[in-house]
């Protein structure tokens, strides 16, 4: 487990999560409950259904996970605060081994407080190791939807083979939500979210060609109130309330859940929180909301604008997920940020992850008896080089502008004799897949590792389908394997011979609805690092000029880069 935030206490708990551990209790409308409760319930009525933000649950052991909903009879209430009384109301919570709880495990009740958004965390502890339950919660004569969750195998067990999806940069403004609805529809075990789960832009401020297809409420996000509300805009999509409610999700932000590449203690340039100050606050709020609105532990409860979100989930003897945090440790972007010929990104002394984090993550490498590796994290981790040249320019948001920082934990992995180490990315609005290499100047030099990258849910609208090999990158970079811009998601069946992953990608999403269907299929064998293509959807392309090559090059750090 991740190191706890320092100064964590019990009231502080309560204030920032709104979670009350499980009593035993049989709800109204249930056996059980005394006529004065009733009552005393009716009495206080809420002024509508309280359940519009969908439930949700996360970080799966052998023995539990946390239950997540968050009460907002008015969601788009512009205090932030969901049309909720100014008082604690209490949520009961049940949880089933079926899904019409016919066989009821275990019930209690939370307080969603107005101090945490009305928002309720249950963790539950003792059940059954490797198997799927269903959950839903009431509060006053409202039922929620039922989610399904599962726990993880016991420690000394692989299991059976897990499905697992991730997913990144949903960008409500830039199209529907469809990918969530075909990642739910694949009956996934788990599901990783790598970051920029929501942005913080008013309306009309990230635009693409065509024009968006919805808007954002309110300002800039800024306040507590303004990041309260983004987040309840978001999780009333119905199509990722499907997929929160069909598996249990590991979350991690990126950039957009405060600010664009924010970096530490330093905003954005021309941010409206310019100064450190000011900033802290901004992300103090952020994180205070980000965990509102996540099925996330206590132990990842703010502290100000502090928050422990790097961790690390142990799927039985089949996988370890390093779940990473690179923005809050990290030096700031060099030289400027943007993708640039930069000789401050070798400094030795800059870092992405923080030397704590470093530490804890190697530590893990070394203790680590899985089978796969797998490290869930936001930026992209290989050596990307746009110039066909002799200079090298590299993106300074990703590892790229942190070389050393990459350097030492490609070794870390390797002096631990990890067996199958791959790292799985978001942030960058495309499909990628690469070898991960000791020496990316040498080709020759040995695969020691594998990257697989989700495309976005929606970020930078439709893209198109392209044949991966016409990307000029694939050419300068030879351990680059595989590339597509077009929105959707990755999913993944992880055995103990292999790990299978499949790059779904979704023809619009300016429309609901759209189907998914593979681009690509991709496997890693156990102790062969280096993914290996297995299919990949026909595409007929005429041959780029060197233009056309130099165009698609600025379009795709574009993509990546805007606004």
């Amino acid at each position: 487990m991740a190191d706890s935030m320092p100064g964590l206490n019990r009231r502080s708990f309560l204030v920032a999560g709104g979670l009350a551990v499980g009593t035993a209790y049989t709800a109204a409308g249930m056996p059980g409950v005394p006529a004065t409760a009733h009552a005393a319930l009716r009495s206080r009525a809420l002024a509508g259904d309280p359940f519009t933000l969908g439930v949700a649950s996360g970080d799966p052991d052998p023995q539990g996970f946390v239950l997540w909903t968050r009460l907002a009879a008015n969601p788009h209430a512009e205090d932030g605060k969901g049309g909720m009384p100014d008082r604690d109301v209490p949520v009961r919570w049940e949880i089933a081994t079926d899904e019409r709880f016919r066989r009821v495990e275990r019930r209690g009740t939370a307080t969603a407080r107005p101090e945490g958004a009305h928002s309720v965390h249950v963790e539950l502890d003792g059940l059954r190791p490797g198997r799927d339950y269903w959950y839903r919660f009431r509060a006053g004569d409202y039922v929620s939807p039922a989610g399904r969750t599962r726990t993880a195998p016991r420690a000394d067990t692989f299991g059976p083979a897990l499905a697992m999806g991730f997913v990144s940069c949903s960008q409500y403004e830039h199209g529907y939500f469809s990918a969530y609805r075909r990642l739910a529809e694949e009956d996934p075990d788990l599901i990783l979210h790598l970051g920029d789960y929501q942005y913080e832009y008013k309306k009309s401020t990230y635009t693409i060609p065509g024009g968006n297809v919805r808007d954002h409420e309110g300002p800039e996000t800024v306040t507590l109130a303004n990041y309260r509300l983004r987040h309840a805009q978001y999780k009333t999509d119905v199509d990722l309330q499907a997929a929160h409610q069909a598996a249990p999700w590991l979350v991690v932000f990126d950039d957009h859940e405060v600010e664009n590449n924010w970096a530490g203690d330093v905003p954005e340039a021309g941010s409206d929180t310019p100064g450190t100050a000011e900033f802290r606050k901004r992300r103090a709020a952020a994180f205070q909301a980000y965990y509102e609105n996540m099925p996330l532990r206590r132990r990842s409860i703010p502290d100000g604008p502090d928050i422990q979100i790097y961790r690390r989930i142990q799927w039985g003897r089949l996988a370890n997920f390093h779940m990473l945090d690179t923005r809050q440790f990290r030096d700031d972007q060099a030289c400027g940020d943007g993708n640039k010929v930069c000789d401050d990104s070798d400094d030795p002394k800059r870092s992405i992850t923080g030397a704590r984090q470093e530490k804890w993550l190697i530590d893990g490498f070394r203790s680590s008896e899985a089978r796969w590796d797998i490290i869930g994290q936001q930026v992209f981790f290989a050596q990307r080089d746009s110039d066909s040249g002799p200079l090298k320019k590299t993106s300074q948001d990703a590892w790229d502008g942190y070389v050393a920082s990459r350097d030492r934990i490609t070794q870390g992995w390797v002096d631990a004799d990890v067996r199958n180490a791959v790292v799985l990315t978001g942030d960058v609005h495309a499909h990628w897949a690469s070898d991960l290499k000791e020496d990316y100047d040498d080709p020759d030099s040995d695969t020691v590792g594998s990257e697989l990258v989700c495309t976005s849910i929606t970020s930078t609208g439709d893209g198109k389908d392209s044949d991966p090999a016409d990307h000029p990158y694939l050419k300068i970079n030879p351990h680059l394997r595989f590339y597509n811009n077009q929105r959707g998601y990755v999913m993944t069946k992880i055995g103990k011979d292999a790990m299978k992953a499949d790059f779904k990608t979704l023809s619009t999403v300016r429309t609901r609805g759209a189907k998914a269907s593979i681009k690509a299929t991709f496997v890693i064998e156990d102790g062969e690092p280096g993914p290996q293509q297995t299919y990949l959807r026909p595409y007929a392309s005429a041959k780029m000029s060197a233009k056309a090559e130099r165009d698609l090059i600025e379009q795709t750090i574009r993509n990546e880069t805007q606004p």
